[in-house]
């Protein structure tokens, strides 16, 4: 394919997914295809001579489509948003066409320091503390991670870092593995299960905390378990407080979290994966309440800010923490800048050396929509989700499991859990409408998440309306 062929499939390509977008709730949300239905369709091998790029198209229908779940339908509603617009895409075509792998500020300057300039606008947008902006002389700053995942396993290795480093200086006389055999993390029982995950990976213990009845931790319980587990000769070192849990966007309580943390020396991390977004418009900030006392936070402008995956943003009061655990010097990555102290290498941020040009999206998304338009974004959707909760709340026959704070409504039918596992059923077998369930309080309950951006309230309408048809008929 050479560039003029590429320009003209270039825009039978842009038409394809304007036209795919356009249409997508003309298509079944959920796939109606068996595990292993792929590979009967297409060749055992990789074939020998150059095909057509029109079969290819053809495949795409062909093969592709039929066994994907369309996150994008208006009528998708499990898991959490993923996030995607026009200018998004168009920075990723941007930056895949430029193709640096920016490990370094030598290996492309540009796209080390737009993302920390990209970081410090959206750390302002969210009226972080001043410790959290890069600026030209703080301490601290921000890196786009690929997903929380990564962000919280890497805020938990800096801390294990951290942890050890501070005990060695005042016993020296402790080995590390004795002093890794005693730190222990803490989250709550609603954390991602990817918190977890990252102390098997960090190879520390991890305990979990017990929320209150509105699925948040508070201080007292933690505090309560430190004061037992420091008796018994452990050393707590870390806390990864949640702001916007998976199963029902409930929120810790940091404001009494934080400092119990910095009283103890631990390092917190928060994750808001999903609610974070909502932090930019001034009415949900006060969720945020308690960063001040935070080592780390992270969120996903991926899931709800417009910014198509992957983008996950971080940010460190103390960069020097995250570049002391990770930091490793060959000669074939050294550059003459690097010390300047005006620029950082993210390399000494992240798992992975290799990382795209990801701030572009960043810089286009909110250069083209502004803070309003974002602002505008998230609350049509919680408003859209405050809708389908008074639907729910007027029909006797569900009840309503959680507070609804953003776009996320958690009901299920009354009686056993039973009838609400025979009615996801339905209606993820109907193929018309997408949810998945979550577990509150040992009872099966439905998660009705406001995801496409093209959802308007016809949609929650419908999708209400198909939801009690399916109740009907089954409760006949």
């Amino acid at each position: 394919m050479d560039s003029a062929e590429f320009r003209r499939r270039g825009k039978e390509m842009v038409d394809y997914v304007a036209d795919y977008l356009d249409n997508v709730e003309q298509r079944p949300v959920y796939p109606d295809v068996e595990p292993g239905y792929l590979r009967s369709l297409i060749p055992a091998e990789a074939p020998l001579e150059p095909e057509k790029y029109d079969d290819i198209m053809t495949d795409v229908e062909r093969v592709i489509m039929p066994g994907v779940t369309h996150w994008h339908s208006p009528y998708f509603y499990a898991y959490f948003p993923a996030a995607s617009s026009y200018p998004a895409m168009l920075a990723d075509m941007l930056s895949t066409a430029i193709g640096c792998i920016g490990f370094s500020w030598a290996a492309s300057p540009a796209c080390t320091e737009l993302e920390t300039v990209m970081l410090d606008w959206l750390g302002k947008m969210l009226n972080l503390p001043e410790d959290f902006i890069a600026g030209t002389e703080g301490q601290g700053g921000g890196v786009i991670q690929s997903t929380a995942s990564e962000a919280t396993l890497v805020s938990m290795l800096a801390a294990r870092c951290k942890a050890v480093r501070r005990i060695q200086a005042s016993n020296p006389e402790k080995s590390e593995a004795d002093i890794l055999s005693k730190l222990v993390a803490y989250t709550s029982e609603q954390a991602h299960s990817s918190v977890e995950r990252a102390s098997l990976i960090a190879g520390v213990m991890m305990k979990k905390v017990p929320a209150d009845n509105n699925y948040g931790v508070e201080g007292a319980v933690l505090k309560r378990m430190l004061e037992q587990d420091k008796a018994d000769g452990l050393i707590p070192f870390y806390f990864c407080a949640t702001l916007g849990t998976t199963p029902s966007c409930a929120f810790d309580h940091t404001t009494e979290l934080g400092p119990i943390c910095n009283e103890e020396q631990m390092w917190m991390h928060i994750d808001a994966a999903y609610a974070g977004s909502a932090f930019i418009c001034p009415e949900f900030r006060p969720l945020l309440n308690g960063i001040e006392f935070a080592d780390s936070f992270n969120f996903n402008p991926h899931k709800w800010l417009l910014v198509n995956f992957d983008c996950s943003a971080m940010w460190v009061k103390k960069r020097e923490s995250i570049i002391g655990a990770f930091k490793m010097e060959p000669l074939y990555l050294k550059h003459e800048n690097q010390e300047s102290g005006v620029i950082t290498d993210y390399r000494h941020w992240q798992i992975p050396l290799g990382r795209r040009f990801r701030s572009l999206k960043m810089w286009f998304v909110f250069r083209l929509y502004g803070l309003q338009g974002l602002q505008d974004h998230i609350r049509k959707q919680v408003a859209l989700a405050k809708e389908f909760e008074s639907l729910v709340r007027a029909d006797n026959r569900f009840e309503i499991c959680a507070k609804v704070v953003m776009g996320l409504v958690c009901f299920r039918l009354k009686g056993s859990n039973g009838l609400s596992e025979l009615l996801l059923k339905r209606i993820n077998k109907s193929r018309e409408i997408h949810l998945v369930p979550c577990q509150l309080s040992a009872r099966f309950v439905l998660r009705f998440a406001i995801c496409a951006r093209s959802t308007e309230s016809r949609h929650i309408q419908h999708a209400w309306k198909h939801i009690t048809k399916l109740t009907s008929e089954m409760l006949e």
